[in-house]
């Protein structure tokens, strides 16, 4: 089974950075797409990026100019490295997956609000004050 795994939330003041990390085990990460995922106290999830492995990403737009999202496919890894932090940002982080055989393939993966992801990590809490 696949297992996805956040790790690198923790508190912060406004205007520093955390960078996220999500290592995925389990199947064969060249055949998963990836996305990352938040949900804000009291707020339905939203999705942050989309990382499609050809070196293009979605991004939503409260990451646009702030988060940058990336992959390390040696590592089985993705990462989410974000700048500038605002108290808004404060929400538990999930990467997420979805099996896809044409994952490495320009059009083989779908957009994060899709509703097609259905592998989660646990979560990382970010706190920003």
């Amino acid at each position: 089974h696949v297992q996805l795994v956040e790790s690198g939330g923790g508190s912060v003041q406004a205007g520093g950075s955390l960078r996220l990390s999500c290592v995925a085990s389990g199947y064969t990460f060249g055949n998963l797409c990836m996305a990352w995922f938040r949900q804000r106290p009291g707020k339905e999830r939203e999705d942050v990026a989309t990382l499609y492995g050809m070196g293009y990403t979605c991004y939503g737009d409260s990451a646009k100019g702030r988060f940058t999202a990336s992959q390390d496919d040696a590592a089985n890894t993705i990462y989410l490295q974000m700048n500038n932090l605002r108290p808004e940002d404060t929400a538990v982080y999930y990467c997420a997956a979805k099996i896809a055989a044409n994952a490495r393939s320009l059009a083989g993966c779908t957009k994060a609000d899709s509703g097609e992801y259905n592998i989660w990590g646990q979560g990382t809490q970010v706190t920003v004050s």
